[in-house]
């Protein structure tokens, strides 16, 4: 994103020396998939998710998901992402998003590729799509096939997203006093269904709040995650990593022929 240009070494170190070490980039159309592929193979900390976000469904041509599938091909790449459904701001074009979700989602199967998913106002409709996908995945995605990034849905929806293989991803809104719903949803939910991210540059946690948001600040979700669920960071963190790992098998050295 812009934001980050012109101190994007300075947000990395920040992130090493909050404990961070391994970030996803996700695309949100078929030119910032492009960026965060080339910032991926340029750092040995970060990974790519590629995908066309629903503000930009126009845009799912055949050709861009053409392009998206050989981008989705680097070593680097390890999720199919930000796709997904926004009936917030952009309900007039639901069919649209739902095309462009589906052609994704189709990418994602034949690449055996997890989703990052993006829901506003959509939550209903994007689970029975995610559903009905979920039940014809291969073998090597069944349980680990996405996550819900910036979940903010009630307990049965979390129930229904994480029996499904989905992981809810949980960020600077769980530590804002006033999100009492997600918070009581989350602590609820077992540790080996979240993820820590940031959705950088917004929703900065609380201590940050109306400021830029950026990797290092995953240390307050981890933390509010804590006081949640009563349980100390160390173990919080830990438990995240590795459902961090699960879900995107990126640990070095692993079987994953895919990371290099």
């Amino acid at each position: 994103m812009p934001g980050f240009e012109a101190d994007f070494d300075s947000v990395l170190e920040r992130a090493r020396q909050s404990g961070v070490e391994r970030i996803l980039v996700p695309g949100i159309d078929l030119a910032t998939s492009r960026r965060a592929v080339e910032l991926a193979e340029a750092h040995d900390e970060l990974f790519a998710a590629v995908g066309i976000h629903p503000h930009h469904a126009e845009q799912a041509t055949d050709e861009s998901l053409r392009q998206i599938e050989i981008l989705a091909r680097s070593p680097k790449v390890l999720a199919i992402g930000e796709i997904g459904l926004d009936y917030h701001r952009e309900s007039e074009t639901a069919g649209q998003q739902a095309s462009a979700l589906k052609a994704q989602l189709d990418i994602a199967s034949r690449l055996r590729l997890p989703v990052v998913l993006h829901s506003r106002d959509a939550l209903a409709p994007l689970l029975t799509m995610l559903r009905a996908w979920a039940q014809d995945l291969p073998p090597v995605l069944q349980d680990r096939c996405g996550v819900l990034h910036a979940f903010s849905g009630d307990l049965p929806a979390a129930a229904q997203a994480t029996q499904a293989g989905f992981f809810l991803g949980a960020g600077g809104p769980v530590t804002y006093p006033s999100a009492k719903g997600l918070r009581a949803t989350l602590s609820q939910v077992g540790l080996d269904r979240l993820l820590t991210e940031t959705d950088a540059p917004y929703l900065a946690p609380q201590a940050h709040r109306g400021q830029r948001n950026e990797p290092a600040y995953v240390r307050y979700v981890a933390t509010a995650i804590g006081e949640l669920t009563d349980q100390p960071l160390g173990v919080v963190a830990e438990t995240l990593r590795a459902n961090a790992s699960r879900l995107f098998d990126w640990e070095y050295g692993n079987h994953n022929p895919r990371v290099c």
